[in-house]
């Protein structure tokens, strides 16, 4: 098992269609506040990147902020993919959930090459990002008219963002040395 898990809970019952037609506009503010943390936590990287490479040691605090961070991202997306329907907390778990084992040692020089290795699962991630687009709007129109997110295209945008968020750990975060599996499922 891949230490970052991500699960969603499937919305049972009825969607509020209401909010899935003004989904984009309702995520203004939380989109402003997501975009000012992604500029501040890209001057984390690099120090973790450093305290890695010298001490081969993640530093708790910096590694809680950035599954935090993870968490936060991981419950905004839900909502911008009509996964769910709360509007993200910025603070509580919700629906969303999102564990990523802490590791005790890294490989010093791994944080090095690690952007390059994660380049075919970029590839990748490109074309099922895509098709998570089209996923998406097809579940919007599924939701708008019948209420309810086909199963189906739930699970596999699930999956998109899980693998998603498997490479961020290992490639951005560089909370992990081992390599992202190429999988959709856990």
């Amino acid at each position: 098992m891949y230490p970052l898990t991500l699960n969603v809970d499937y919305p049972g019952g009825g969607r509020n269609r209401l909010t899935a037609f003004f989904r984009l506009a309702l995520a203004i503010p939380i989109i402003i506040v997501v975009t000012a943390l992604a500029t501040a936590i890209q001057l984390i990287v690099v120090p973790a990147l450093l305290m890695i490479l010298f001490r081969g040691k993640y530093p708790r605090w910096w590694f809680d902020f950035n599954v935090e961070w993870l968490r936060f991202d991981a419950r905004i997306n839900a909502y911008l993919l009509l996964l769910r329907d709360e509007y993200p907390s910025t603070d509580e778990e919700q629906a969303v959930h999102l564990n990523l084992e802490r590791p005790e040692r890294l490989n010093n020089f791994m944080p090095l090459i690690k952007w390059l290795l994660a380049l075919p699962h970029y590839v990748v991630l490109v074309v099922l990002g895509a098709v998570g687009v089209v996923v998406t709007v097809i579940a919007w129109l599924a939701i708008l008219f019948t209420g309810r997110y086909p199963q189906g295209m739930f699970d596999f945008v699930v999956g998109v963002a899980r693998w998603s968020l498997r490479v961020q750990a290992y490639m951005l975060i560089l909370a992990t040395d081992e390599y992202p599996p190429f999988r959709l499922g856990e």
